[in-house]
């Protein structure tokens, strides 16, 4: 009982589907944190979460992947009182985009001038685009900041920018304190992640739901 308050449940047409979702969910969250690495690699500001993972990492010494994960962990815990629910896709969230991110910085050298920088950030937005369309659209739950946003649009009944803008500025305020990269990059992120993600969100989402219904009319 425990367990079915805590977690959603997860629904699936077939064991086909069920694999194929989670493959799909898996390899969404590898590539958003490729994406990630990607944009601090390029050097020219990150989005306003990472301001804060790299503000924190800068100031403790400890690698941004990690800070990272330690924060999705602090966002979950701040699921408690709005009373969200966990899906397994938030659980694997808060876990594989760390060590995805760390692996990219580590593969990728620091670019050599902002000539080569700049467009590797902006590689980095728009896979981080794609990859949250495939996480979102493999239906296995929020990721924890998303999560956050929904739960305190429910409990405040305010309108989802209003609660969206409160939590980025104030995320990319306290980054900015603890030295995190701002940037142009940061400028770009708030207005271009927005359109991209609606280019591939709902297009991947089709695709997702044709597939489940033809799964589901060849197991009948």
């Amino acid at each position: 009982m425990l367990l079915r308050a805590l977690f959603l449940p997860i629904t699936a047409t077939g064991r086909r589907d069920l694999g194929e979702r989670l493959v799909q969910l898996l390899v969404g969250l590898f590539l958003y944190g490729v994406a990630l690495g990607l944009m601090v690699r390029g050097g020219i500001g990150v989005a306003p979460w990472d301001v804060l993972s790299l503000g924190i990492s800068g100031k403790t010494g400890i690698g941004y992947g990690v800070v990272t994960n330690l924060v999705a962990v602090a966002v979950l815990l701040l699921w408690i009182p709005l009373r969200q629910r966990l899906g397994l896709g938030t659980v694997l969230n808060a876990l594989i985009l760390g060590p995805s991110a760390d692996l990219t910085l580590a593969l990728v050298p620091a670019p050599a001038s902002v000539w080569i920088g700049a467009p590797m950030f902006l590689a980095g937005l728009v896979l981080l685009a794609f990859a949250t369309g495939l996480y979102i659209s493999a239906d296995f739950g929020p990721g924890p900041r998303d999560g956050l946003m929904t739960g305190l649009v429910a409990r405040t009944g305010w309108p989802v920018w209003v609660v969206r803008t409160l939590i980025e500025g104030g995320v990319l305020l306290v980054g900015f304190l603890l030295g995190g990269p701002v940037g142009v990059g940061t400028v770009l992120f708030a207005f271009g992640v927005g359109p991209l993600i609606g280019l591939f969100l709902p297009r991947i989402a089709r695709l997702r739901a044709r597939r489940s219904q033809r799964l589901a009319a060849s197991a009948h």
